[in-house]
This record gives structure tokens, sequence and C-alpha cells, in this order.
């Protein structure tokens, strides 16, 4: 329990600077709960201002969390869960800087294999997700679940916020208006993904939305938006005989993946999942390498 009043306050801030900046609900409830971890580390070492912060404080706080067992009892933590870690305190790094605080430098790098690797399908795994899909209003409603998270990258707030009107289909594109930080930018939308969503326009949603007034895209099947994506995709990943767990996020991961199998540019799929910075972008190099 932290007693330290500059922690607390800058936990606080940190929070609120998430919330700003729309990162998902998940991460905002998250990672200030993972920050006051660091934070109570640092009080009970001695560390009560951040002027004090040494890279020998954040080697010592990952040593400690590799030998901290997990809540199920079963190990420790996990290299993932501690990657985790590590990425909130550069994310509030980052939130003192951008708030004109006094920041610190964070050098320290995990080694070894990420736990990504085993959550990207495979391009035939992706035909399988497709191949699950009904011939039914909401089977077309699933391909463009599907277009949207798998062909455009989106995350899963984008893509639940999405309207009818942000989906550019003369133009080729969809205008994510929502993004992480309330950025909105462009994304492509070409050959099957296009096809995806204009029939889920022109048959699947009408018959949904009942000649209601909803603007939201993707519908539920009593015409109001949907509010989550996960369910249905992991139905269809049941019903498709995928052993590996399957989300709106897996898709987002995939689809990057495959782009740089495919010879693309790391700055250009930094553009096209909406990236702030090229070093979320470069975790697929270190999957690729894996696959």
């Amino acid at each position: 329990m932290m007693e330290n009043l500059l922690y607390i306050r800058q936990q606080a801030g940190f929070s609120e600077w998430l919330r700003i900046l729309n990162f998902d609900p998940s991460s905002q409830r998250d990672m200030p709960k993972l920050l006051g971890e660091f934070l109570a580390f640092l009080e009970s070492h001695g560390c009560n201002s951040l002027s004090q912060i040494q890279e020998s404080h954040l080697q010592n706080y990952l040593h400690e969390l590799s030998d901290k067992q997990g809540k199920t009892g079963g190990g420790t933590l996990s290299l993932n869960y501690r990657r985790k870690h590590l990425q909130v305190i550069r994310k509030f790094a980052r939130y003192l800087c951008e708030s004109g605080q006094e920041s610190f430098a964070v050098k320290t790098r995990i080694k070894g294999e990420t736990a990504n690797v085993k959550s990207v399908l495979t391009r035939k795994e992706i035909a399988k997700l497709y191949a699950t899909t009904a011939e039914s209003p909401l089977g077309l409603r699933d391909r463009a679940l599907l277009a949207l998270y798998y062909g455009c990258g989106l995350r899963k707030s984008e893509g639940l916020s999405l309207n009818t009107e942000d989906i550019l289909l003369e133009k080729e594109l969809v205008l994510v208006r929502k993004g992480k930080g309330y950025k909105a930018r462009y994304v492509p939308l070409t050959g099957s993904n296009k096809t995806e969503l204009e029939h889920y326009l022109n048959y699947g949603r009408p018959y949904l939305g009942c000649g209601g007034r909803e603007s939201a895209l993707l519908l539920n099947i009593h015409g109001k938006r949907l509010k989550t994506a996960f369910e249905r995709i992991w139905k269809l990943r049941s019903a498709s005989g995928i052993k590996k767990a399957v989300g709106p996020h897996t898709l987002r991961h995939s689809i990057a993946t495959h782009l740089l199998q495919s010879g693309m540019k790391l700055e250009q799929i930094q553009l096209f999942l909406g990236h702030s910075s090229l070093e979320s972008t470069q975790i697929y190099t270190h999957i690729v390498d894996e696959l």
C-alpha cells in the first residue's frame, strides 16, 4: 500500500491520461494497478522521487517479478506478464514527459520468446473462420466483422464504434474516428474486405436493423449496436476446430504478422495499425522470427 502522496497523485494523473487518450477500457483499468505495484516497490526500497530512479531499480523490480508466484499458484509470473509490467513503466515515463514532468529513461529489455506467437493465426486458420460463417444475415455480419478485425486490423473498440457512414465504399476506405488517443485515421478497404462489408450493408444489416434508425455499423439480433465482438469470434473459432485462443486482438496480431511476412515495411504497418510509435509495431518482427 503506497503512502507517498507524490506517487499517489502521479498514479491518478496517469490514469486520467489513459482516459483522455482513449486507451482501451481494459488498459484504463489494469495499467494504473500495475503502475501502483511498481511505485510501491520504489517506495519500499527507499526511492521516494522519480529523480532517484536508476536503471538498477527497473532491473531489480523485474527480477523480483520473475520470482513472484502467479495468481493461480501454478508457478512464477509469465514472461509476457512481466513484459506487460515493463510496457506500463514505459507508458508512465511517456506520460510524465508529455505532461511536462520530470521523467526517466527505460533502457531495460526482457529477453526470451513472446507468448503472443501462440495467438497468431495462420492464413489457413483465418480461412477456416470465414468458412464457418453461415449463409444468413448474421453470417454476413460475422464476415463483415472478420473483414474489420482481420482485413483492416482494427482494435476491438474501433470496430464496435464504427457507424455506417464511416464505410466509404467508393473511396475504398474505412474512417476510424475513435482510435487510440482520439486520433482519426483512414484504413484501406479493398478486395474481399470491401466485398464482405458491401454485402453486409446491402443484404445483412437491413434485415437486422428492421428499418430502425440505429447508426451503428455492426448490429446485434435486436437491431442495436453490437457491444462485444469477442463472443461471436469465439463461437466461430469453436465451430472451426481451431485450438488457439481467438479474439479481436488476435485477428489484429495476425494481419500485422501476415503483412510483415509478405514484405510490407514496418513504417507502413505502423500507419495501418494506428500505432503512435514504431516500437509498438516492432514486436511483430520478433513474432515472425519465432513462427
